[in-house]
């Protein structure tokens, strides 16, 4: 989920700031018509065993609740093992699938190039600093997959081809962009069958993670940058994007968010998703 150049890993900002972040972002403007087409019934998919297996070696949650993954343990056979489900992964014909399985089909292609991605910089304590300029601006406009003969980039995935077909916010549940704050990477392949149960299930666990929203002593409230970036996905203004949260929250924090129509500052922590970085409180 794209980014931008920051000073410091960890970030936050009055709510009236992060404008400026926002402008830098990709339009959601579909890329070609092509990644609009969909099946009208369900087809067999790629097999997920081999990134299920990856996720289940390497994926471990920290005492915070944040899934992290152990790049640095990742052995040379699982490495080939990840680049063999990303090459069956880019063999398949977006259009032959129904739009549960193509929703599936890019959430999975695109996580999983993430993490492929900040293995091939690995040690790096940031995807920020995986660039090809003198900024920490990230890798997402690199060529990371070609699908249907198309070279594409994260940015694409993201931006040209989920947002503006599929419409949905939770996809920002979804997708993980290897930092702390993301949302949780799932800790196995997403599939169609289970695709609306795992979207909700992801929206409840992050709005309900002081990552996704926080209000501390004095009642000030923090979102996850990710609700400023994509104001337009989650909704037309703070008070209505306040309201979507509220109806994902547990019972406390939804009786704190009642009545509230403003932001009072927006956060992020960009460090990697590390194991090695894990809390031990």
């Amino acid at each position: 989920m794209k980014r931008f150049a920051m000073l410091a890993f960890l970030t936050t900002a009055p709510a009236a700031c992060v404008s400026i972040e926002r402008a830098t972002l990709p339009e959601p403007l579909l890329l070609d018509r092509q990644w609009a087409q969909a099946a009208p019934e369900q087809t067999r998919m790629a097999d997920h065993a081999l990134w299920d297996a990856f996720l289940a070696r390497y994926l471990s949650t920290d005492a915070q609740g944040v899934n992290r993954l152990d790049y640095g343990a990742v052995t040379a056979e699982d490495r080939a093992r990840l680049t063999a489900y990303l090459g069956a992964l880019q063999q398949v014909r977006p259009a032959t699938l129904t739009r549960d399985q193509q929703l599936a089909f890019w959430i999975n292609l695109y996580n999983a190039a993430t993490v492929d991605t900040v293995l091939d910089a690995y040690p790096v304590d940031s995807i920020l600093k995986i660039t090809d300029g003198l900024l920490p601006t990230g890798p997402w406009d690199r060529a990371a997959v070609t699908v249907e003969g198309e070279v594409l980039s994260l940015n694409d995935i993201e931006h040209r081809i989920i947002r503006p077909v599929y419409k949905e916010a939770r996809i920002h549940y979804a997708l993980n962009c290897a930092a702390t704050a993301c949302p949780n990477l799932m800790p196995r392949a997403w599939r169609a069958e289970r695709l609306e149960q795992d979207l909700a299930a992801a929206e409840r666990a992050y709005v309900n993670d002081p990552r996704g929203v926080h209000i501390d002593g004095e009642g000030g409230l923090t979102l996850s940058k990710i609700y400023a970036w994509f104001r337009e996905d989650f909704g037309q203004d703070e008070a209505a994007i306040i309201a979507r949260i509220a109806q994902a929250a547990r019972p406390d924090l939804r009786a704190r968010l009642e009545g509230r129509n403003r932001v009072d500052r927006y956060a992020y922590d960009w460090s990697l998703n590390d194991t090695a970085n894990a809390s031990q409180e």
